[in-house]
């Protein structure tokens, strides 16, 4: 199988109509979104998500939350 990669310019009408014609066909191609700029990729373990929940509870009411 060969592939190409190609860049749309979405910022425009005429790319995003070409994008959605090429979504419509999901056996063939395949449509891969980068991640914006300010995004890493790597995010939080659902340990450290607890954590900051926790954290943020916590400071809103005034008592430690883990200890309920």
């Amino acid at each position: 199988m060969y592939t190409v990669n190609a860049q749309i310019d979405v910022t425009r009408s005429s790319g995003r109509r070409l994008l959605r014609e090429l979504e419509k066909h999901p056996k063939v191609v395949k449509v891969e979104y980068p991640l914006p700029p300010g995004v890493s990729g790597t995010g939080y373990s659902i340990d450290e998500i607890r954590e900051m929940g926790y954290n943020k509870l916590s400071a809103h009411y005034g008592i430690d939350v883990r200890k309920l």
